[in-house]
């Protein structure tokens, strides 16, 4: 019987944390760090103080890059989906798809509809 107690307690340590150590936390935090100043870094010094990249497309689509890379690091090692098996992956970013899609449809027909109301004639939005 003290035998079964001693399978048991080796079967649960708690330090394994889904396949992430300590040491792979304070690398996560530091990718996230470094993705976080270059943010700052491009924001404040090369648009705003330097005057290198002009504010734009190319400036947007690097932040949304950033951001995405940043979003990717937390759900994988912090929310630990990436020791989750591949199929609850894929449900659970199938999921993500649609409600981004879906938000992008009601964003584009609400445009869609502010802009054609308004120049209606049996509707005029005074």
């Amino acid at each position: 019987m003290s035998n079964h107690h001693e399978n048991i307690a080796t079967a649960h340590d708690h330090h394994d944390h889904g396949g992430m150590d300590k040491k792979g936390i304070w690398r996560i935090f530091f990718v996230l760090l470094a993705l976080t100043a270059l943010e700052f870094l491009i924001a404040l010094g090369f648009v705003h103080h330097w005057g290198i990249i002009q504010k734009g497309m190319f400036v947007n689509v690097i932040y949304i890059a950033l951001t995405l890379l940043k979003a990717y690091y937390i759900i994988a090692y912090f929310m630990h989906l990436k020791f989750e098996k591949s199929s609850f992956i894929v449900t659970a970013s199938v999921g993500f798809i649609f409600i981004v899609y879906f938000i992008v449809l009601m964003l584009i027909e609400g445009d869609f509809l502010l802009y054609h109301l308004q120049e209606h004639p049996l509707f005029p939005n005074n």
